[in-house]
């Protein structure tokens, strides 16, 4: 007799899910990737504009870090190995003038991990830009939080305004909330200027608002000379950076959050959820990003020739798309774009693409071209909106060439040449 117990026998699968889980698919950054590889391994030629992930190599004095401290196999504090916190609190003083406690620095399995883990803390309603980063809103789904988007326009560079938050937060001045800004930004490549973040700041302390300063694309803002919101509202907000972006070591899984002494309750409260789910992080990884940290001439090289790189193919993706019609906001950092082509809906209607995610499938099925809707930000479905990743090029190849070529774009065509076709093909595709 088989006593194992078949749930499709009892009755639909779906019915033993969390209801907080229902409906929720794979993340679309994630899901344009495994799209994009399935159509490669059919034979089709893509052009993977879909997944954010840094083209660029780890340092190499990173590496060399990580093969050092291989043999490292012991638990760490949950909180993160303490000369790595020390590191961070170093590094944060140099680049921001802020001064933290390593007590009060908390590591994670990159930065994603421990923004659902103050959500899941801390009991206030998300705030967010419409657009915004594809897994804010979903992890707030997940841990029953209400979810407000608040909506942003391309004329204003798609970020939150000041006056757009103090009005929304006037009805009910006293809950507790909890805004994520995102700066340089995803999906727009914006960046909050020193007056804009000021301003921001006079309204979160207003309305005691909890702010994450998600910074995790800082490094490769374009002029260099990142400015944290932190500066501007210490009491309040949390800085949260990691390797990922500005690094090359997005596979790594490690970022952190910085908090100030006023929010040591918080930080308290998430690695006492930590210590009950991942315990603790990748000990060689840790280790190894203490060098990431440290001021060296070699990685301001890096990072100085990875934005130029960015900067210049920024430049000539918005200028050919706005050529073929496309409204876009000036990126000031990050590897986004964020084009909106609301002025070619008649000619794109006639070829029966009335929704973003038309758009996009219709792009890639068509031109072999990926990247994701506008809807997957926030957007409403009805706007032609769509994000674009400009990474598709060998970020080790292109770093090299930087140290002896004048990066413009003949340096785009002779080492991105994969990257200039994709965007010209996007054009041609919507100039149809």
């Amino acid at each position: 007799m088989n006593t194992a117990l078949d749930f499709q026998e009892v009755r639909s699968p779906e019915v033993f899910l969390n209801l907080r889980v229902r409906g929720l698919g794979t993340s679309a950054t994630l899901s344009i990737n495994e799209r994009s590889n399935q159509l490669i391994q059919e034979g089709m030629r893509v052009f993977k504009l879909g997944l954010g992930q840094s083209p660029f190599p780890v340092p190499d004095h990173v590496q060399q870090a990580l093969r050092d401290h291989a043999h490292e196999k012991d638990y760490l504090p949950v909180k993160g190995l303490m000369p790595l916190r020390e590191a961070i609190v170093d590094w944060v003083e140099r680049t921001e003038g802020l001064v933290y406690h390593p007590e009060n620095v908390l590591i994670g399995p990159g930065t994603k991990e421990l923004m659902f883990l103050a959500q899941l803390v801390y009991y206030g309603d998300l705030v967010i830009p419409s657009p915004s980063w594809v897994s804010y809103a979903p992890q707030a789904h997940i841990v029953n939080r209400p979810i407000h988007w608040i909506n942003a326009n391309i004329e204003e560079g798609l970020g939150v305004t000041p006056e757009a938050l103090d009005k929304f937060c006037a009805d009910d001045p006293i809950r507790p909330r909890l805004v994520v800004l995102n700066s340089p930004g995803n999906p727009t490549g914006m960046a909050y200027s020193e007056n804009q973040l000021s301003e921001l700041a006079e309204v979160f302390r207003k309305y005691r608002i909890l702010v994450i300063s998600d910074e995790i694309y800082s490094g490769v803002n374009f002029k260099g000379g990142h400015q944290s919101l932190a500066r501007y509202y210490p009491e309040g907000a949390i800085i949260s950076n990691g390797l990922s972006k500005w690094c090359g070591a997005g596979g790594w899984r490690l970022g952190w959050f910085v908090f100030p002494q006023s929010l040591s309750w918080l930080s308290d409260a998430m690695a006492a959820v930590a210590s009950e789910t991942y315990t603790s992080i990748c000990a060689p990884v840790q280790y190894a990003a203490i060098s990431a940290l440290q001021p060296r001439d070699d990685m301001e090289e890096y990072l100085s020739n990875s934005r130029k790189i960015l900067s210049e193919l920024m430049s000539f993706a918005t200028q050919r798309l706005r050529d073929a019609g496309g409204h876009i906001s000036e990126a000031r950092g990050g590897f986004y774009l964020f084009p909106c082509f609301d002025s070619q809906k008649e000619t794109l209607a006639a070829r029966g693409i009335t929704t973003s995610t038309q758009l996009c499938e219709a792009m890639l099925e068509e031109t072999g071209v990926a990247s994701l809707p506008g809807s997957a930000f926030g957007r409403s479905e009805q706007e032609m909106s769509l994000r674009i990743a400009l990474v598709a090029f060998d970020g080790d190849e292109t770093l090299n060439a930087a140290k002896t070529e004048a990066v413009d774009f003949e340096f785009l065509k002779n080492h991105c040449g994969d990257l200039v076709e994709a965007i010209e093909r996007m054009a041609a595709f919507i100039a149809q």
